[in-house]
């Protein structure tokens, strides 16, 4: 991804026509990483429009992003996202963090790789929180690690929706849950 000047200010007034909006700027050959994040920023959260994607989950696992940005918007409640360092090769040690913030309702984050890896948990045990994840580009599966030892997992992506429809979610218990 680029980061070219934005000649427009998006505002979404509805998630229909941010998933429009988006459309049309991942349409582009340069796509703005500010740019996308204002845009997810400029949605204003209406449980009316979301509800029926939603999963209500508690946290994931330590993660990476196999090369893909990720963009996650915070459509309800509020979310901790911890950033830690990426583990040395052999992986015999506790992982390093860099930093933890609290994410509220309506603000968007972004990272990839290069920025490190991030787990994201709900840091109320009684308010549900709900997110919403963009993929550039989109992927399969991701490694997860291991916080006390670094050591990775390959594990495949469960999604509870894509583009708008609710997923055939596998019968297991889903390995990650982004």
């Amino acid at each position: 991804m680029e980061q070219p000047v934005q000649t427009e200010t998006w505002k979404a007034r509805s998630l229909e026509e941010l998933v429009r909006i988006l459309h049309q700027i991942f349409a582009e050959d340069k796509v703005s990483v500010e740019e996308v994040q204002a845009l997810m920023e400029s949605y204003e959260s209406n449980p009316d429009e979301w509800l029926q994607y939603a999963k209500f989950d508690q946290y994931s696992s330590i993660h990476d992003h196999t090369d893909s940005h990720c963009f996650m918007k915070i459509l309800q409640g509020n979310l901790k996202e911890t950033l830690f360092e990426w583990p040395e090769k052999k992986g015999n040690g506790e992982m390093t963090k860099k930093s933890e913030r609290v994410l509220r309702e309506n603000q968007c984050a972004y990272i990839n790789d290069s920025i490190g890896l991030h787990r994201v948990e709900n840091i109320s045990h009684t308010e549900p929180a709900v997110s919403l994840h963009l993929y550039s580009p989109p992927f399969n599966s991701c490694n997860t690690f291991d916080q006390r030892t670094g050591h990775k997992h390959k594990v495949t992506m469960t999604f509870y929706s894509q583009f708008g429809e609710r997923t055939v979610c596998a019968t297991g218990v889903p390995q990650e849950n982004n």
